[in-house]
């Protein structure tokens, strides 16, 4: 059939399977904007207030789908606001498509009005992106683009698009929805290898990643810890890819991690590590780094493998492929002493816990997770209320944890928790900080605006908490810049937005409260009142290793 370019685009991420769309138009796509006016029974366009809580939102999407999530803008400054949703897809593996309009190809180059080169200033962000010269190309370039961005390790894909080529008409031909490239296992070589050191080691830990959730690997990670007898622990992007509560399961390790988890790792005699990175982060000073333990390395990207830390054994290929290979060849033991030390690493970990009665950071997340439903997605943006999430939150479905991990970006949570919404099909939370919810919250219009159920827990301490905390410990409590000092009422703006909120500063108050927002229909926000002082324990000091690991502060006590 003969079709516009701007046709061909829509009808294609419709045969591409793809639901629905995020989005704010300009005057160089609204050729596209019009067919999908055209086609809204077909596919769903959310209008957010701002382009880059557009691309947060379709970040937030596939996090919690798995599927691609999409994201259009016009041209000029309406594409370049997606960079750094782009960037934060990419840092994290998450599978996007960003389109861009952009200014006639007869203009391309003559600086036109908001015209910019996207796909040069996203060429280090994205795992591919095209320019489309000609109609002809369009409906196989966006089939190629989903099947790149859900391919191997996940990523986002840029295609953009000038206004003539959607103008333009040319024949259609729908194909069926492409998929991912076929997965492979790692070399035979590499699992035979893998298996002779597991089978030799005597205190084993697995430290998996956002890959094993990608892969669907987490029956068979469990089955490997029952068989060798090992502790779990995870990245921050491993979060719920197994229940919180799993016996062998030690949470999150690294600069923030649970000290039972890191310990654990620091002391191993092997390292299992599934589907993750070995960043800053997770090491700490890398010549201090387990040195105890070697290190298997299973992930599908080779490029990852001995590139921070060496490995003994490095295998490249699809994390569930690979252990359905690598588990016959374990042999099944016990490690009672191993699993003593375990025992008292969690023992030791319990004294460093912040039982205090008031409303404490970790009181307020141990409230919220009385509220969780086992589908309830819960984002989170970037600091201190991140990491106290990441400790405290309790998980029983995987891609329920939705938070930046890579880039680390502040103005995440809000488009990504409505992102989350739309995935789920359910009410889904934002776990947020003052400093953060001031980068996003424009996009409560957009929540509102579609009666999104969200619950917004705003961790208010009138700083920048963990700028304030580093400036504490190693700066000579200079708080340069970070004690904001701001007289908003966030519980007034939540209504003036046309959204329920309340301000709390008791655990009783904050029960209520939680009660309430659960119980609305709509975007409730409470505005949770805590100490500037609070800190995010334990913690390990930039450049040092795990003997230098903080788990008490006298200010804490």
């Amino acid at each position: 059939m003969l079709l516009s370019g701007s046709d061909i685009l829509v009808k294609t991420l419709i045969e591409q399977g793809c639901d629905t769309v995020f989005g704010y138009p300009g005057g160089q796509i609204l050729n596209v904007y019009d067919s999908l006016y055209t086609h809204q029974k077909e596919i769903n366009h959310i209008l957010t207030a701002h382009e880059q809580g557009a691309a947060h939102a379709a970040d937030g999407y596939a996090r919690t789908t798995g599927k691609v999530g999409v994201v259009i803008s016009t041209s000029g400054p309406g594409a370049t606001n997606l960079v750094t949703g782009i960037a934060t897809a990419y840092l994290d593996s998450i599978p996007m498509v960003a389109i861009c309009g952009n200014v006639p190809t007869t203009q391309i180059g003559s600086d036109s009005f908001q015209e910019i080169d996207i796909t040069g200033v996203t060429l280090p962000i994205t795992k591919h992106n095209y320019f489309i010269s000609t109609v002809e190309d369009l409906a196989d370039t966006i089939r190629e683009a989903f099947k790149l961005a859900k391919s191997g390790r996940p990523g986002p894909v840029l295609i953009d698009v000038p206004k003539d080529v959607q103008i333009a008409k040319c024949e259609y031909e729908p194909q069926p929805q492409v998929e991912a490239i076929k997965a492979f296992a790692a070399k035979d070589i590499r699992i035979k290898e893998a298996a002779e050191y597991i089978n030799k080691a005597s205190r084993p830990y697995i430290y998996f990643g956002g890959g094993v959730i990608t892969a669907n690997a987490q029956e068979e990670m469990q089955t490997l810890a029952e068989k060798i007898d090992a502790p779990i622990g995870c990245s921050l992007m491993g979060l719920s890819g197994i229940p919180t509560e799993h016996p062998r399961f030690l949470g999150m390790q690294g600069m923030h991690g649970h000290f039972a988890s890191s310990m654990a790792m620091h002391n191993a005699d092997l390292i299992i590590s599934l589907g993750v990175r070995f960043n800053d982060r997770v090491t700490g000073n890398r010549e201090k780094f387990a040195k105890g333990a070697k290190i298997i390395h299973i992930d599908v990207d080779g490029s990852e493998l001995s590139k921070t830390v060496n490995a003994v054994c490095g295998l490249r290929g699809d994390v569930k492929l690979t252990l359905e290979k690598l588990l016959p060849l374990i042999k099944e033991s016990k490690k009672p002493q191993w699993q003593e030390r375990i025992s008292s690493l969690k023992s030791e970990e319990e004294n460093y816990l912040d039982n205090r009665e008031a409303l404490t950071p970790r009181r307020a997340i141990l409230t919220l997770n009385k509220y969780l439903g086992e589908n309830t997605a819960v984002a989170t943006d970037v600091g201190q209320h991140q990491m106290w999430s990441a400790q405290n939150l309790t998980f029983k479905t995987p891609r329920r944890f939705v938070s930046s991990g890579g880039l680390g970006t502040m103005g995440f949570g809000l488009g990504a928790a409505i992102g989350a919404a739309f995935g789920t099909k359910e009410r889904s939370v934002l776990v947020t900080g003052d400093g953060s919810f001031g980068m996003c919250l424009n996009e409560l219009a957009t929540a509102v605006s579609y009666n999104i159920p969200i619950v917004i827990m705003i961790m208010n301490n009138g700083v920048l908490g963990m700028v304030r905390q580093w400036q504490t410990l190693f700066y000579e409590k200079h708080y340069s810049n970070s004690i904001l000092g701001r007289k908003i009422d966030f519980a007034a703006l939540s209504r003036a937005f046309g959204a329920d909120g309340e301000e709390v500063s008791t655990p009783e108050e904050l029960d209520n409260a939680l009660k309430k927002a659960f119980e609305s229909k709509g975007v409730y926000v409470i505005d949770c009142k805590i100490d500037k002082d609070e800190f995010v324990l334990p913690m390990l000091p930039p450049g040092g290793s795990m003997d230098d690991i903080i788990t008490q502060l006298e200010v804490q006590k």
